[in-house]
């Protein structure tokens, strides 16, 4: 494998809208979601180690997870698992890993990916990544995965790309098929159902699934540019990264940075960003809904994990236990059913996005705990 290859897998989230399995304590990518034997964090370790050397993957986590990590994957070492002190989005984070990766290995090509998607081709996956590490080797180029768009889909942000990028560019080298990799007219906001409609009609729109390949030198320069305060916050710690005087250096600073994603931070600024539409299937496993749309159904299309069922008069169910209990539905159509411990959900698939809202209601009447 090529020791230049390193993987940033972003695994911070509490991923509140799969309450009550995710909680802040154990959020849902340290859970086995579907049923596969895998947690969705092991699951996206293996897919990355299939280009990247397992030595060159580091795991950007909060520090009250950092046990979880290494129980989970327990042949990584210490100093992969970059641990932030306080929630502060993907900007801070991603810059942070990238200077130490910088550090470590200047000539490194980097993706980033986050640990709780679905991706079934993990193949085409590899093919895609290969193909915008191959660009970025020779590009200073900032370039993401894009997911071709199969409905009007309003829960996504859009990236509308240049039908005409590779007869325009012609100061980029061609060392892969440029068709490959689009210039990126423009990041879209998550649009209502009419826009969306629009998107799917022009062509040139695609899914941002937040997965993005870069060489350290190229996305280290776009945050000194694009964003110099936070840039110089982590810059003074330089020489003390990859060292023990990190931690504290770290402790002492991270909450001061602003609170960014990492698309407002540089994507959105940058001038040298491609798309590369991807190749395979992908599910961001968001919510209890896509879970279920991911999930093999029987004849009365319910989606079950890790249950046994008697059902009568039941469709189109989400249900998911632990510990392969015995459910029996009778009357229940497009609900979600999940038993975890002392929490017990029976909620209509129609409101999944009050999820969030009503586990705020829960934590207010009976404890943070429940959370």
């Amino acid at each position: 494998m090529n020791k230049n290859y390193y993987a940033i897998l972003m695994a911070g989230g509490v991923g509140s809208r799969f309450w009550p399995v995710s909680t802040k304590d154990f959020p849902k990518q340290f859970h086995d979601m579907l049923g596969t034997g895998s947690t969705l964090l092991q699951k996206t370790f293996q897919r990355l180690s299939l280009l990247i050397p397992k030595e060159n993957i580091f795991i950007l986590t909060n520090e009250h997870y950092n046990d979880l990590v290494l129980e989970q994957l327990p042949k990584l070492r210490q100093h992969q698992v970059v641990l932030e002190p306080a929630m502060r989005n993907t900007a801070p984070c991603i810059l942070y890993a990238s200077l130490k990766i910088q550090k470590e290995n200047p000539e490194a090509l980097m993706v980033v990916s986050p640990s709780d998607h679905w991706i079934e081709d993990e193949e085409a996956f590899t093919k895609n990544v290969q193909q915008a590490f191959d660009f970025c080797q020779t590009n200073d180029a900032l370039v993401t995965l894009g997911i071709r768009p199969t409905f009007p889909n309003t829960g996504y942000g859009y990236i509308e790309y240049d039908l005409d990028s590779e007869s325009q560019n012609e100061s980029i080298a061609e060392p892969i098929e440029v068709h490959a990799a689009k210039a990126v007219n423009q990041f879209r906001e998550k649009p209502d159902y009419k826009t969306a409609k629009q998107f799917i009609a022009a062509g040139n729109f695609l899914w941002n699934a937040g997965i993005f390949m870069w060489s350290v030198t190229s996305v280290v320069k776009a945050f000194q540019n694009n964003q110099p305060e936070l840039f110089k916050l982590f810059e003074k710690g330089i020489s003390s990264y990859n060292t023990k005087d990190e931690v504290n250096f770290i402790k002492e600073h991270y909450t001061k940075a602003q609170n960014i994603s990492v698309d407002y931070a540089i994507m959105e600024k940058s001038t040298n960003v491609y798309v590369i539409a991807a190749e395979f299937d992908w599910n961001d496993l968001g919510t209890w809904g896509s879970l279920y749309d991911k999930l093999d159904k029987g004849k009365a299309r319910n989606a079950v994990v890790n249950a046994r069922t008697l059902v009568n008069n039941a469709s189109c169910n989400m249900i998911w236990t632990k510990n392969d209990k015995i459910v029996v539905l009778d009357g229940l159509e497009d609900y979600i059913i999940v038993d975890k411990d002392e929490v017990l959900l029976i909620f209509p698939k129609a409101k999944e996005q009050d999820i969030k809202t009503t586990l705020q209601n829960v934590k207010d009447q009976f404890g943070e705990q429940y959370g």
